[in-house]
This record gives structure tokens, C-alpha cells and sequence, in this order.
């Protein structure tokens, strides 16, 4: 084989190797944020099946001044997954079989995917899978949503050194939000949005602030709204924000980036005034840098849906890395 033949051979051969991997390469997922495919026959899904579902997977978020679903739940009749690969990040396929079944599939269709396929002889099988199984369904549709929207964020971010310099933590915050208050040990950025804003605190208190083995609610509104007095206020005398009594705070314990974390989620109000939105509060235990770190995110959004403008938010706070010394 002469110099020619052989450089043809070579190009023919790189060519058809980008295209067979090209071939096998999955398929991007796409669609909106916090929406789950459901792929269920409608005899199913019009009867106890169906509402097990909703029940679990369109329930109310918790924290939220209005009743919002907790997915968007969209459901198609199985025979179309027999031709049609979805590219919906999450699926759930349910169906009567004969045996009972649960089984989570990787990037069945494209990627990134999680594919849940519920299995069982009766309708009370599958309810009891789903019923036991729920939970960690939507911990992992969860983590796979908040990864999309951090994804997102990252395609334009501002430049991190600022708050890195202050408070020696990296953190993802997409362009749109601009600086609104800069102080020795607090920050405040907001984005304008139709009908209304997002905002970003970043502080960090005393460990002190926080007794881990008192009243947790009650030390963290103490504390979030003694900073809503110094720095958040509205545009008349006296007005300034404070967490709504009318509604308990949910507090949950988490473990951030390998750190103590409490996570709070409520309503604000601004006092003296009629504004009112939820909040998601993040005070993070660093005791090596004796502190508690705090990432809060609230919005102010009357006339709008409020729940994936939080989920913008949870989603930048979780982007959140302090650097080990």
C-alpha cells in the first residue's frame, strides 16, 4: 500500500469512527425545570394508581406563601415510549406486570436521565412500591434539577473573587444579579425580574449565634431578622424585613460539603408595609473559620409562580464551596 492509499485508509477510517461514536452518544435531555414524564396507561392513571402519584409527586412545596406542585407532572399513555424516547430528565413508567418491580435506569433514553420503572401484579402492588420508594425518587429528581439549574447558571457568572476575598467562599451567581449593599461581613445582590426581584444574602455570625441545643427555630429568626433590621428595608420609615409569624418556619438538618448545615425555609414580610415573599435560609457551621456561614434567598414576585425562582436560588446557595485551610 502506497503513501496515498494509506493517508485515504487512515481519513475513511477516523471518519467512520467519529460517526459510529456520534451514533451512540446519547441524546441531550431538555425540557423545563421541576417537570416529570409519567408514561402510564389512563385506566391506570384515572384511578388510585394515578392519584398515589399525584399526591407524592405534585404535592405542595413546603415553604411557599401559595400552593404550588412540588413537579409538573405530565403522563402519556405507555404505548408511546414503544417509539417515542423522551428526552425528559425524569420518567416514570408504570405499568401492571407479573411480577413486582422497581428498578432505576441511567441515561436510558439520553442524558442526563433518571428513569424510574414501577412494576406489579395488581394496582396495590404498585402503590406500595410507590409508596415505598417515593422518598428516594424525589431526593434524586431533586439533586438532578438543581444540577440543570447550576448547569445554567454557569453558562454566564459574575466574577467570584469579590465575595471569595470577604467571605473566603466560592459560589456560583449567575449574571443578571447585581451588587445592592456591601458591608465588613455582608452582602446583598438582587436580580430584577418582571414583577418583581430575586436576592442573594451572603454573612457570616458568631458560632455562638446559633445554640445547637436550644431552640434552632427560634436562634435562626432571631438572627435573620435582626440583619433584616440593619440592612433590609423598604423605602419608607421604619419598614424592614422579619420573618412572618402567622407561619412557622420548616427547619431541616443537612450536611454541606462535608459541614453541619441548617436549612430553613419560610415566608418573610416587610414590617410596617404589605410585601411579603417566601425565603430559603442556609447557616452553615464552620467552625475553622469559627463563623457560621449564612446564604439566604428570597423573592418578592406578587403576581408570579414562586416556586422554580426559588429553585434558581436553592440552586446557587448548594454551588457553595468553602475551601479547607
Amino acid at each position: 500500500m502506497n503513501k496515498t492509499h494509506y493517508l485515504l485508509f487512515f481519513v475513511s477510517l477516523l471518519f467512520f469512527s467519529c460517526k459510529n461514536s456520534d451514533h451512540h452518544s446519547p441524546r441531550k435531555t431538555s425540557g423545563k425545570i421541576n417537570a416529570i414524564s409519567v408514561i402510564i396507561d389512563d385506566q391506570l392513571w384515572n384511578g388510585d394508581i394515578g392519584d398515589s402519584i399525584r399526591n407524592k409527586f405534585a404535592s405542595p412545596v413546603i415553604g411557599l406563601p401559595q400552593e404550588e406542585p412540588l413537579f409538573n407532572i405530565n403522563q402519556y399513555p405507555a404505548k408511546l415510549l414503544e417509539g417515542f424516547m423522551t428526552d425528559t430528565r425524569s420518567i416514570i413508567v408504570v405499568k401492571k406486570a407479573t411480577e413486582n418491580k422497581f428498578e432505576i435506569h441511567k441515561d436510558q433514553y439520553a442524558a442526563p436521565q433518571n428513569v424510574f420503572h414501577i412494576s406489579g401484579k395488581t394496582a396495590a402492588d404498585i402503590i406500595k412500591s410507590i409508596e415505598k420508594n417515593y422518598p428516594k425518587m424525589i431526593q434524586i429528581i431533586k439533586e438532578a434539577e438543581i444540577a440543570e439549574a447550576q448547569r445554567i447558571n454557569a453558562q454566564s457568572l459574575i466574577d467570584p473573587k469579590i465575595i471569595f476575598n470577604k467571605f473566603r467562599t466560592t459560589i456560583e451567581i449567575p449574571t443578571g444579579y447585581a451588587y445592592v449593599l456591601q458591608k465588613s461581613n455582608f452582602t446583598w445582590l438582587k436580580k430584577e425580574i418582571i414583577g418583581g426581584n430575586t436576592s442573594l444574602l451572603i454573612y457570616q455570625v458568631p458560632l455562638k449565634t446559633i445554640n445547637n441545643k436550644g431552640d434552632l427555630i427560634s436562634c435562626i429568626v432571631k438572627m435573620r431578622d435582626s440583619i433584616g433590621k440593619l440592612y433590609i428595608s423598604g423605602k419608607d420609615f421604619n419598614t424592614y424585613m422579619l420573618t412572618e409569624e402567622a407561619y412557622a418556619p420548616y427547619l431541616s438538618k443537612s450536611n454541606h460539603n462535608g459541614k453541619e448545615t441548617y436549612e430553613t425555609k419560610g415566608t418573610w414580610q416587610l414590617n410596617n408595609d404589605f410585601m411579603s415573599g417566601p425565603f430559603i435560609n442556609y447557616s452553615i457551621v464552620d467552625p475553622d473559620n469559627d463563623r457560621i456561614l449564612v446564604l439566604e434567598g428570597f423573592c418578592y414576585a406578587p403576581s408570579k409562580d414562586k416556586r422554580d425562582l426559588m429553585h434558581e436560588l436553592e440552586s446557587i446557595i448548594k454551588s457553595a464551596v468553602i475551601p479547607k485551610k
